[in-house]
């Protein structure tokens, strides 16, 4: 383009003939002929050239890839297994990335690209949803743990929301659904999903699926309906919103990884990344997902009156350490319930521990790891008093220190009780005292144990008497103290007795 340019400038400024212009730029006076014709220099042609080394065999490569979409996707022929069949049993002297470039043509032929195109859609607000779980990795207590992250995207404004569960079993998948509706204030319409299983128990031919009879109480509870993707690589592009969600999410919020102390701070973290992300703009939306939503909430089907009942009921067996196994960690109850059945009620987060009359009689946050132990001393305390040597080396206990539970203020009154009564009867004295934490609060309590000990006793009767002094001086209404200067007596005159002299000279008259 250049050269034609400075050829066209000497014609017109110097007026140099043909000759002379090819001469100077050394051309052919061909291509100064086309430079004068026209500013555009013509399209190079490209010569038609034929494979004479693969002609011969470009059939039989086609056959061999035609084949291949018939078997298995690991035992499909590569460009290089192409080239040594083709060497090793046809003789062809042709080069490995001449038959790569032949193969590279065939299978863009056959895969048929167009299936891979994707349509762009249009989101109506408050119809779509899509919903999705996440892997991701976080430090829980100075420990290493895989978290699962559930998602859902409001498909018109982009709107999501994000939990963090320490699996993605089915209570953590409706807590998911019921924390989401209640965020958002209103119900989608429609809920795509992919075969998960606490929603599918069977996928069957085309959309149809076998679901599971909780996740219809749900859906049913909620009012949407469910779209199902189809399984594999194909399903993630019918849901591409949720799918992409998560992986920017973990990437925006969850970089570097989060050290937090437990699951509650974990989630702040999370909602915190949820209130700044609708201030973003998805692509070149005018609107941010913040004023978004804020168009397309009224669309959203009202909640309804209840929350949904997201924990599954367990049966469990209580073994002779007072423990039921949930999930393969170690819950603890009350030791009166020993070797007898129990009923629990598995949450996301927590679980609940009924009793035959349907009592909760404990209640536990869920173990982030298999084979723990989560054991509360106090279901422990009418076993220690007939066992008081048992109480030092307790797993119980040491949960109970390291929880802040079991304080100082006990560790004083116990080294004290120990001290003027041994060890059995100073802890017995101290698991009585410790059975008034199931009536009385932890800061009475330790204000009754302090007073006893500043009055010289270990008595446990002692204490529950200075704790429930303590109660009434909390519940006790203040005095209002008056000045003098205020009091309505300030201005009444000082009495006399003339009164009194006037009763008597009347009874003497008599």
């Amino acid at each position: 383009m250049e050269q034609f340019e400075r050829i066209r400038r000497d014609h017109r400024d110097e007026g140099l003939s043909i000759r002379a212009l090819a001469a100077k730029h050394r051309v052919h006076r061909r291509t100064v002929r086309q430079a004068l014709a026209s500013a555009v220099p013509p399209p190079r042609k490209t010569p038609e050239r034929e494979a004479p080394a693969l002609g011969p065999y470009q059939e039989i490569v086609r056959a061999w890839l035609r084949d291949d979409l018939k078997v298995p996707r690991k035992q499909r022929h590569t460009a290089r297994r192409v080239w040594q069949r083709l060497v090793d049993e046809h003789g062809a002297a042709v080069a490995e990335s001449t038959v790569r470039a032949l193969v590279a043509e065939v299978r863009a032929e056959l895969m048929n690209d167009t299936s891979a195109v994707t349509v762009p859609q249009l989101h109506d607000p408050g119809k779509e949803a899509e919903v999705d779980f996440g892997e991701f990795r976080a430090w829980v207590d100075g420990v290493w743990v895989k978290l699962w992250m559930f998602c859902l995207r409001l498909s018109a404004s982009g709107r999501a929301f994000h939990v963090a569960f320490a699996n993605q079993a089915q209570e953590a998948f409706f807590e998911g659904h019921r924390l989401a509706f209640e965020h958002l204030g209103g119900v989608p319409e429609r809920v795509r999903y992919d075969n998960l299983k606490p929603a599918v128990v069977k996928v069957l031919f085309g959309r149809d699926r076998v679901e599971h009879e909780r996740f219809v109480a749900l859906r049913s509870h909620y009012g949407f309906d469910s779209f199902y993707c189809a399984p594999g690589i194909d399903g993630a592009h019918e849901k591409g919103g949720v799918e992409g969600e998560v992986g920017r999410f973990r990437r925006r919020h969850l970089v570097p990884v989060p050290r937090v102390a437990d699951m509650a701070e974990l989630n702040e973290l999370i909602a915190a990344g949820d209130r700044t992300d609708d201030g973003r703009r998805i692509g070149r939306r005018a609107e941010t997902v913040g004023e978004a939503f804020a168009v397309e909430a009224p669309w959203l089907r009202v909640l309804p009156a209840e929350a949904f009942e997201c924990h599954t009921e367990l049966s469990a067996k209580v073994d002779t350490k007072a423990r039921v196994c949930v999930r393969q960690s170690w819950y603890s109850v009350p030791a009166r319930l020993a070797r007898r059945r129990v009923t629990v009620r598995l949450h996301a987060a927590h679980l609940e521990v009924l009793d035959d009359h349907s009592r909760v009689v404990a209640s536990h946050a869920r173990s982030l790891h298999k084979g723990t132990e989560t054991l509360d001393l106090d279901h422990y305390l009418e076993v220690l008093v007939r066992k008081p040597g048992a109480l030092a080396g307790s797993v119980a206990l040491a949960q109970a220190r390291a929880a802040g539970v079991f304080t100082e203020t006990h560790e004083r009154f116990w080294a004290e009780a120990r001290r003027r009564l041994g060890e059995g009867a100073g802890t017995r004295v101290l698991c009585k005292v410790l059975l008034l934490h199931r009536n009385l609060s932890a800061q009475v309590v330790a204000a009754g144990i302090d007073a006893a000990l500043g009055a010289g006793s270990v008595d446990p009767e002692v204490v529950t008497i200075e704790a429930r002094a303590a109660v009434d001086r909390r519940h006790r209404p203040a005095a209002a103290v008056i000045p003098i200067s205020q009091a309505r007596g300030a201005e009444r005159p000082a009495p006399t007795l003339g009164g009194y002299d006037d009763l008597l000279a009347a009874g003497g008259d008599q």
